[in-house]
Protein backbone atom coordinates (compact mmCIF):
# COMPACT_ATOMS: atom_id res chain seq x y z
CA UNK A 1 0.00 0.00 0.00
CA UNK A 2 1.71 3.00 -1.33
CA UNK A 3 1.70 6.35 1.08
CA UNK A 4 1.97 9.80 0.73
CA UNK A 5 1.83 13.39 2.40
CA UNK A 6 -0.25 16.02 1.42
CA UNK A 7 0.91 19.69 3.27
CA UNK A 8 -3.03 20.61 3.90
CA UNK A 9 -4.13 19.00 6.81
CA UNK A 10 -7.94 19.29 6.42
CA UNK A 11 -7.94 18.05 3.42
CA UNK A 12 -9.62 14.56 3.25
CA UNK A 13 -9.66 13.60 -0.55
CA UNK A 14 -7.60 14.70 -3.47
CA UNK A 15 -7.89 13.61 -6.89
CA UNK A 16 -5.41 14.80 -9.14
CA UNK A 17 -5.49 14.48 -12.86
CA UNK A 18 -7.97 11.65 -13.02
CA UNK A 19 -9.18 9.88 -16.51
CA UNK A 20 -11.35 7.28 -17.38
CA UNK A 21 -11.70 5.95 -20.50
CA UNK A 22 -14.44 3.07 -21.57
CA UNK A 23 -13.80 1.18 -24.94
CA UNK A 24 -16.85 -0.21 -26.58
CA UNK A 25 -15.33 -3.47 -27.85
CA UNK A 26 -18.50 -4.26 -29.51
CA UNK A 27 -19.01 -1.12 -31.04
CA UNK A 28 -15.62 -0.81 -33.21
CA UNK A 29 -13.74 -0.69 -29.69
CA UNK A 30 -15.25 3.55 -29.68
CA UNK A 31 -13.53 4.73 -27.08
CA UNK A 32 -15.82 6.72 -24.45
CA UNK A 33 -14.19 9.61 -22.53
CA UNK A 34 -16.18 10.19 -19.29
CA UNK A 35 -12.98 11.66 -17.47
CA UNK A 36 -10.73 14.08 -18.77
CA UNK A 37 -7.71 15.21 -16.31
CA UNK A 38 -10.36 15.89 -13.16
CA UNK A 39 -8.44 17.47 -10.24
CA UNK A 40 -10.40 18.93 -7.03
CA UNK A 41 -9.92 17.96 -3.36
CA UNK A 42 -12.76 17.72 -0.08
CA UNK A 43 -12.00 18.74 3.39
CA UNK A 44 -13.13 17.54 6.32
CA UNK A 45 -16.52 18.97 7.19
CA UNK A 46 -16.98 20.17 3.64
CA UNK A 47 -19.76 19.64 1.54
CA UNK A 48 -18.94 19.61 -2.24
CA UNK A 49 -21.54 19.41 -4.80
CA UNK A 50 -21.06 18.31 -8.19
CA UNK A 51 -23.19 19.80 -11.09
CA UNK A 52 -23.20 19.70 -14.36
CA UNK A 53 -25.52 17.87 -17.45
CA UNK A 54 -26.22 14.19 -17.96
CA UNK A 55 -22.80 12.72 -19.14
CA UNK A 56 -20.72 15.45 -17.85
CA UNK A 57 -19.20 12.78 -15.82
CA UNK A 58 -20.58 13.49 -12.19
CA UNK A 59 -21.34 9.56 -11.52
CA UNK A 60 -18.43 8.43 -13.26
CA UNK A 61 -16.31 10.67 -10.75
CA UNK A 62 -17.41 9.18 -7.69
CA UNK A 63 -17.54 5.60 -8.79
CA UNK A 64 -13.87 5.89 -9.94
CA UNK A 65 -13.17 7.32 -6.97
CA UNK A 66 -14.67 4.73 -4.89
CA UNK A 67 -13.07 2.21 -7.47
CA UNK A 68 -16.14 0.58 -8.49
CA UNK A 69 -14.42 2.05 -12.31
CA UNK A 70 -10.72 1.56 -12.41
CA UNK A 71 -9.87 4.76 -13.65
CA UNK A 72 -7.70 5.25 -16.65
CA UNK A 73 -4.65 7.13 -14.99
CA UNK A 74 -4.36 9.74 -12.35
CA UNK A 75 -4.20 9.68 -8.89
CA UNK A 76 -7.20 9.54 -5.95
CA UNK A 77 -5.46 10.26 -2.34
CA UNK A 78 -7.37 9.00 0.61
CA UNK A 79 -6.25 10.23 3.93
CA UNK A 80 -5.15 8.17 6.67
CA UNK A 81 -4.29 9.94 9.48
CA UNK A 82 -3.16 13.74 10.20
CA UNK A 83 -0.60 13.87 7.45
CA UNK A 84 -0.66 10.51 5.21
CA UNK A 85 -2.54 9.84 2.21
CA UNK A 86 -3.01 6.05 0.18
CA UNK A 87 -3.54 5.95 -3.48
CA UNK A 88 -6.88 4.28 -3.99
CA UNK A 89 -5.97 3.81 -7.78
CA UNK A 90 -2.54 1.86 -6.89
CA UNK A 91 -4.54 -0.53 -4.58
CA UNK A 92 -5.41 -3.99 -4.78
CA UNK A 93 -9.34 -4.64 -4.10
CA UNK A 94 -8.33 -6.74 -0.45
CA UNK A 95 -6.45 -3.24 0.15
CA UNK A 96 -9.56 -1.47 -0.96
CA UNK A 97 -12.03 -3.94 0.90
CA UNK A 98 -10.73 -2.56 3.93
CA UNK A 99 -11.38 0.90 3.61
CA UNK A 100 -14.41 0.85 2.30
CA UNK A 101 -17.25 1.22 4.87
CA UNK A 102 -14.37 2.51 7.67
CA UNK A 103 -12.52 5.37 5.76
CA UNK A 104 -15.23 5.97 2.58
CA UNK A 105 -18.70 5.42 2.39
CA UNK A 106 -20.71 5.18 -1.00
CA UNK A 107 -24.28 6.02 -1.19
CA UNK A 108 -25.68 4.95 -4.35
CA UNK A 109 -29.55 5.32 -5.18
CA UNK A 110 -29.89 1.94 -5.49
CA UNK A 111 -29.57 -0.52 -2.24
CA UNK A 112 -27.75 -3.39 -3.93
CA UNK A 113 -28.55 -6.24 -0.54
CA UNK A 114 -27.12 -9.84 -0.15
CA UNK A 115 -30.37 -11.70 -0.34
CA UNK A 116 -32.48 -12.03 2.39
CA UNK A 117 -31.29 -9.83 4.52
CA UNK A 118 -33.67 -6.68 6.58
CA UNK A 119 -33.03 -3.33 6.25
CA UNK A 120 -32.38 -3.01 10.25
CA UNK A 121 -29.33 -6.18 9.61
CA UNK A 122 -27.81 -3.83 7.15
CA UNK A 123 -27.65 -0.74 8.64
CA UNK A 124 -27.02 -2.27 11.93
CA UNK A 125 -23.95 -4.24 10.58
CA UNK A 126 -22.44 -1.03 8.78
CA UNK A 127 -22.53 0.39 12.25
CA UNK A 128 -20.49 -2.72 13.22
CA UNK A 129 -17.86 -2.15 10.21
CA UNK A 130 -17.11 0.93 11.40
CA UNK A 131 -16.25 0.14 14.98
CA UNK A 132 -19.55 -0.17 16.70
CA UNK A 133 -20.19 -2.67 19.62
CA UNK A 134 -23.37 -4.81 18.64
CA UNK A 135 -25.77 -2.66 21.37
CA UNK A 136 -24.83 0.46 20.03
CA UNK A 137 -24.92 -0.52 16.69
CA UNK A 138 -28.54 -1.81 17.08
CA UNK A 139 -29.73 1.57 19.12
CA UNK A 140 -28.03 3.59 16.00
CA UNK A 141 -29.77 1.48 13.29
CA UNK A 142 -32.96 1.83 14.99
CA UNK A 143 -32.29 5.46 15.52
CA UNK A 144 -31.19 6.04 11.92
CA UNK A 145 -34.31 4.14 10.44
CA UNK A 146 -37.08 6.24 12.67
CA UNK A 147 -35.29 9.57 11.40
CA UNK A 148 -35.95 8.77 8.04
CA UNK A 149 -39.19 7.25 8.28
CA UNK A 150 -38.78 3.97 7.61
CA UNK A 151 -42.06 2.22 8.96
CA UNK A 152 -40.75 -0.45 11.98
CA UNK A 153 -43.16 -3.07 10.67
CA UNK A 154 -40.48 -3.00 7.65
CA UNK A 155 -36.88 -3.48 9.61
CA UNK A 156 -37.34 -6.98 9.23
CA UNK A 157 -38.57 -7.57 5.93
CA UNK A 158 -36.09 -8.86 3.29
CA UNK A 159 -34.93 -5.69 1.92
CA UNK A 160 -35.54 -6.59 -2.14
CA UNK A 161 -39.16 -6.40 -1.00
CA UNK A 162 -39.17 -2.50 -0.42
CA UNK A 163 -40.03 -0.09 -2.77
CA UNK A 164 -37.68 1.99 -4.37
CA UNK A 165 -37.54 4.95 -1.97
CA UNK A 166 -37.94 2.67 0.62
CA UNK A 167 -34.22 1.00 -0.47
CA UNK A 168 -33.32 4.34 -0.39
CA UNK A 169 -33.78 5.33 3.25
CA UNK A 170 -32.05 2.06 4.26
CA UNK A 171 -29.12 2.90 1.51
CA UNK A 172 -28.92 6.33 3.43
CA UNK A 173 -29.35 5.32 6.94
CA UNK A 174 -26.63 2.59 6.37
CA UNK A 175 -24.17 5.03 4.75
CA UNK A 176 -24.98 7.36 7.91
CA UNK A 177 -24.37 5.41 10.57
CA UNK A 178 -20.95 6.50 12.60
CA UNK A 179 -20.27 7.99 9.31
CA UNK A 180 -16.65 6.91 7.83
CA UNK A 181 -14.72 10.37 7.43
CA UNK A 182 -15.47 10.58 3.55
CA UNK A 183 -19.36 9.76 1.77
CA UNK A 184 -19.96 9.68 -1.59
CA UNK A 185 -23.69 10.40 -2.28
CA UNK A 186 -24.66 9.92 -5.54
CA UNK A 187 -28.48 11.33 -5.84
CA UNK A 188 -29.25 9.97 -2.51
CA UNK A 189 -33.01 10.95 -2.55
CA UNK A 190 -34.02 10.77 -6.47
CA UNK A 191 -36.71 8.74 -5.29
CA UNK A 192 -38.18 10.19 -2.07
CA UNK A 193 -41.76 11.71 -1.79
CA UNK A 194 -41.19 15.75 -0.60
CA UNK A 195 -41.71 14.19 3.38
CA UNK A 196 -39.36 11.83 3.13
CA UNK A 197 -36.96 13.97 0.81
CA UNK A 198 -36.87 16.23 4.29
CA UNK A 199 -36.06 14.15 6.63
CA UNK A 200 -33.08 13.15 4.44
CA UNK A 201 -32.12 16.07 3.66
CA UNK A 202 -31.56 17.30 7.46
CA UNK A 203 -29.60 13.54 8.34
CA UNK A 204 -27.27 14.69 5.44
CA UNK A 205 -26.81 18.08 6.56
CA UNK A 206 -25.56 17.05 9.63
CA UNK A 207 -22.35 15.46 8.40
CA UNK A 208 -20.57 18.15 7.81
CA UNK A 209 -20.74 19.36 11.71
CA UNK A 210 -19.24 15.65 12.54
CA UNK A 211 -16.32 17.04 10.49
CA UNK A 212 -17.38 14.18 7.35
CA UNK A 213 -16.15 14.89 4.02
CA UNK A 214 -19.03 15.03 1.76
CA UNK A 215 -18.66 15.06 -2.01
CA UNK A 216 -22.28 14.55 -3.43
CA UNK A 217 -24.55 14.77 -6.84
CA UNK A 218 -27.95 15.90 -6.66
CA UNK A 219 -30.22 16.93 -9.45
CA UNK A 220 -31.93 19.79 -8.43
CA UNK A 221 -30.36 23.33 -7.17
CA UNK A 222 -32.40 23.52 -4.29
CA UNK A 223 -31.14 20.46 -2.74
CA UNK A 224 -26.85 21.99 -3.44
CA UNK A 225 -28.00 25.76 -2.14
CA UNK A 226 -28.73 24.02 0.69
CA UNK A 227 -26.64 21.61 1.62
CA UNK A 228 -23.15 22.50 0.16
CA UNK A 229 -20.42 24.96 1.21
CA UNK A 230 -18.55 24.32 -2.43
CA UNK A 231 -19.99 23.21 -5.97
CA UNK A 232 -18.06 22.03 -8.56
CA UNK A 233 -19.46 21.64 -12.15
CA UNK A 234 -18.57 19.54 -14.47
CA UNK A 235 -18.94 19.30 -18.71
CA UNK A 236 -17.50 17.16 -20.74
CA UNK A 237 -15.77 15.51 -18.10
CA UNK A 238 -13.45 18.34 -16.68
CA UNK A 239 -13.65 20.85 -13.91
CA UNK A 240 -15.41 23.37 -15.83
CA UNK A 241 -16.38 26.12 -12.62
CA UNK A 242 -16.01 25.72 -8.68
CA UNK A 243 -16.82 28.56 -6.53
CA UNK A 244 -18.54 28.59 -3.35
CA UNK A 245 -22.57 28.34 -3.95
CA UNK A 246 -23.63 31.84 -4.04
CA UNK A 247 -21.19 32.28 -6.96
CA UNK A 248 -21.70 29.64 -8.63
CA UNK A 249 -26.32 29.21 -8.60
CA UNK A 250 -26.42 32.19 -10.83
CA UNK A 251 -24.87 30.11 -13.16
CA UNK A 252 -26.63 26.32 -12.46
CA UNK A 253 -29.51 27.18 -13.98
CA UNK A 254 -30.15 24.25 -16.70
CA UNK A 255 -27.03 23.19 -15.61
CA UNK A 256 -27.86 20.48 -12.77
CA UNK A 257 -30.24 17.74 -14.36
Amino acid sequence: MTQQSIEQHNVVLEVRDLYKHFYLHTIDSRCVEALNGVSLSVAAGEHVALAGTSGAGKSSLLKSIYRTYKPTSGSVLLKLDTTTFVDLVSLTDAELATLRGTKIGYVSQFLRAQPRRSPFDIVMHAGIQRGMDRQTAKDAAAHSLQRLNLDEVLWDVSASMLSGGEKQRVNLAAGTISPPQLLLLDEPVSALDPANRESALELIGTLTSQGVAVLAVFHDIEAMRRLASRIIVLRNGRVDYQGSPEDALTNLEGVAR
